[in-house]
């Protein structure tokens, strides 16, 4: 398996300088059981079509199926495998504007995300307020598993 090159920017204006653009790809996460478990244990959402193997596979996608927002929850791993900017000392998630789950996601299956940067502006503190639309594709399907556009702030 090929491994993604990470995209490094120096500043967060050279980042900045990328609005309406896909800045970058992600490699492939592979969506395992455990990791539905724990989502079900931290989040109490046991619906067994997430944490039920046996049940799910009469169920009506064949398989267990992560949960819409463990997938979401994945953005920050997603950017960090992605993009650098050397001089960012850290980001923070600041929200979402809008969130679409479009296919579900089998356990097993591989995920990845393409970031286009929708926009940046200068806030206080030596920041930039992001927003990015995300694209988690689902490997080998004709839709992707989510889109969502999610806001962030990185500080220098």
């Amino acid at each position: 398996m090929r491994r993604m090159t990470k995209k490094t920017f120096q500043t967060l204006q050279d980042l900045s300088a990328c609005v309406g653009q896909e800045v970058a790809v992600s490699d492939w996460i592979t969506i395992t059981q455990e990791q539905v478990n724990q989502f079900a244990e931290a989040t109490g959402d046991h619906q067994w079509i997430h944490v039920d193997v046996e049940r799910a596979k009469a169920g009506p996608f064949g398989a267990p199926i992560a949960h819409g927002f463990l997938t979401l929850s994945l953005l920050p791993k997603f950017f960090e495998v992605a993009i650098e900017v050397v001089e960012s000392r850290m980001g923070v998630n600041y929200g979402l504007n809008r969130v679409r789950f479009m296919s579900p996601v089998p356990v097993g299956q591989r995920l990845r995300a393409r970031m286009k940067l929708l926009a940046s502006e200068a806030i206080a503190d030596d920041g930039f307020q992001m927003i990015w639309e995300t694209t988690i594709e689902l490997e080998g399907a004709a839709k992707p598993a989510c889109v969502a556009e999610s806001v962030s702030r990185r500080y220098r």
